[in-house]
């Protein structure tokens, strides 16, 4: 699993011009599913999510994560993180899991990040969506899992 991970002061999500999807501040996670993922790296993933210190704390420093400061996470599944553009100038693709394997590995990854007792909203899953991001700081980061063989 791939993940673009973004501390925002605010986000939503749009499909037919209706927003479906909206938080304050947290962590927009778009996430790609790849090859071979399976339950270990969305669970990895969900628990990096949580914990991660991304929120600054009295002093200006990295050390507050999502479960300190109570704030919320969108997740939009993203299978063109998986793209590959270092050939020609057209994205190949292949390293992007299949839609039927993807949607159920997102699901998943949302269970477990809720588990933490994080409120969770998403996207829509193959859905053509607008994705608002106020990015806060900016604070972005990019999380790789790659599955264990």
């Amino acid at each position: 699993m791939r993940a673009v991970v973004q501390r925002v002061s605010r986000a939503a999500v749009r499909v037919d011009n209706r927003e479906i999807a909206a938080i304050g501040p947290g962590l927009v996670v778009l996430v790609g599913v790849a090859h071979g993922d399976t339950e270990a790296e969305a669970r990895w993933l969900a628990d990096k999510i949580a914990h991660l210190r991304i929120f600054e704390d009295e002093a200006g420093r990295f050390n507050r994560s999502t479960l300190d400061v109570g704030s919320e996470v969108l997740v939009v599944s993203q299978f063109t993180l998986l793209g590959d553009a270092r050939r020609g100038r057209r994205p190949d693709f292949t390293a992007a899991a299949t839609p039927d394997v993807a949607e159920p590995l997102i699901a998943r990854l949302v269970e477990f990040i809720r588990q933490h007792g994080l409120r969770v909203v998403t996207g829509q899953f193959r859905a053509y969506m607008q994705v608002e991001i106020h990015n806060d700081g900016p604070v972005t980061l990019i999380l790789d899992r790659v599955p264990a063989d």
